[in-house]
């Protein structure tokens, strides 16, 4: 029941912040200046560790298609690692996890802090939605961050499979760039980008709740973190192959 209860009030919490969102936005109350301040603090955040994540991913890839390719007398379509992986599954997937950890954790924190401070009572009191306030400006920039965070993993992953192959497994860039162009499509770029949508809007939505529902002072404030990370990561885990499957069945690709 707990459960239950959990993916309600999310889910309540998500239908009224893309209500206030729109609300907001036509009538001229949007809250650019906390929109801005949270952005910069979420991109200052994640797109380092993104980075160097995204390095020996892309890295890794190589290594194993490698192998693989060796087996099978395929070495020419080392580039279709990068096209298959970074870009259809990496990318966004990487981005929303890292966001999980360094945005989400953080959010929960700053609205957890409030609620203990009582913070969250007394803006309810004066008429101020929390919701419309804290909510909506944090929701709107792990969408815009996210977004730009899956563009920077499909650039690095790509940068770090052609250098890896072309410098050190004595690939040619020529063999690497058009088997990259064969493989990957601009559906799944496309693809991508919708996943880092869905995908930061999860990441926003379960650390406000959290936040927003802490108890227990500043033990609770940590047990939230917590559970904000684990629940965001099990979310994103599970949406992606969804996902994932419903774009396979939808867009069949008839041919590699």
């Amino acid at each position: 029941m707990a459960s239950v209860d959990t993916v309600g009030d999310q889910f309540i919490l998500g239908v009224r912040t893309i209500q206030w969102f729109f609300i907001d936005l036509f009538t001229g109350k949007f809250q650019w200046q906390e929109f801005v301040r949270q952005g910069a603090f979420m991109a200052g955040t994640s797109v380092l560790p993104t980075i160097l994540v995204a390095l020996p991913i892309g890295v890794t890839l190589s290594i194993q298609f490698a192998l693989l390719a060796g087996q099978v007398g395929a070495t020419s379509l080392a580039g279709a690692a990068s096209g298959l992986v970074v870009i259809r599954q990496a990318a966004s997937l990487v981005s929303a996890v890292l966001m999980a950890a360094a945005v989400g954790s953080a959010i929960t924190a700053d609205l957890g802090s409030r609620k203990m401070r009582e913070e969250i009572d007394a803006m309810e009191v004066m008429g101020v939605s929390p919701i419309q306030r804290l909510v909506v400006p944090r929701f709107v920039a792990c969408l815009v961050v996210g977004i730009l965070l899956t563009g920077i993993t499909c650039f690095v992953g790509f940068l770090a499979g052609y250098a890896f192959n072309i410098y050190l497994q004595n690939g040619t860039p020529g063999s690497f760039v058009s088997t990259f162009a064969s493989f990957a499509t601009v559906e799944d770029l496309v693809l991508a980008l919708v996943k880092s949508i869905v995908f930061g809007a999860i990441v926003a939505i379960v650390a406000c709740h959290k936040g927003l529902s802490t108890r227990g002072g500043p033990a609770g404030v940590a047990n939230s973190v917590n559970a904000a990370v684990v629940e965001a990561v099990l979310l994103l885990m599970t949406v992606n192959v969804l996902m994932t499957q419903l774009y396979v069945l939808l867009f069949p690709r008839a041919t590699l």
